[in-house]
């Protein structure tokens, strides 16, 4: 690469070069990637084929760098989901075990007040009765 000019600034030619030889670095490190992350899917899906958890996560496992579990759709998704899915109000019991039932996995102690605070807190769910959300019409 050629060394910048006395004054501190740099020929055209010597920028071009630069670029060009971050564009390729760039080109190499996006090819490691995905080898990597094809390397990775494949590890995913023998551990989802030891530990079953496959089917309960649509068909695909997904970790955090923590090595925590990651839902395919977040807890707000999913509850529009099973209100949209079950066409009529329903308690939070009643939600919290369909929720579960789709595969949403939490690690949380708490989880039912987890899912009553998104029920309150969100916009497009509506408070029918006590314990009781319907989405918003």
């Amino acid at each position: 690469m050629a060394r910048p000019r006395n004054d501190g600034t740099m020929t055209i030619a010597a920028l071009e070069q630069m670029l060009l030889s971050k564009r390729r670095r760039l080109e190499r490190l996006e090819k490691e990637r995905d080898r990597l992350q094809r390397r990775l899917e494949k590890v995913e899906g023998k551990i989802a084929a030891i530990a079953g958890a496959s089917a309960s996560l649509g068909g695909r496992v997904r970790l955090t760098a923590g090595g925590r579990v990651r839902n395919p759709k977040s807890l707000v998704a999913t509850l529009e989901q099973v209100l949209r899915e079950a066409g009529k109000p329903l308690s939070v019991s009643e939600i919290l075990e369909r929720v579960r039932a789709s595969g949403y996995r939490s690690s949380s102690a708490n989880f039912r007040a987890l899912v009553n605070q998104t029920l309150i807190k969100e916009k497009r769910f509506a408070k029918v009765e006590r314990g009781v959300y319907q989405l918003k019409k």
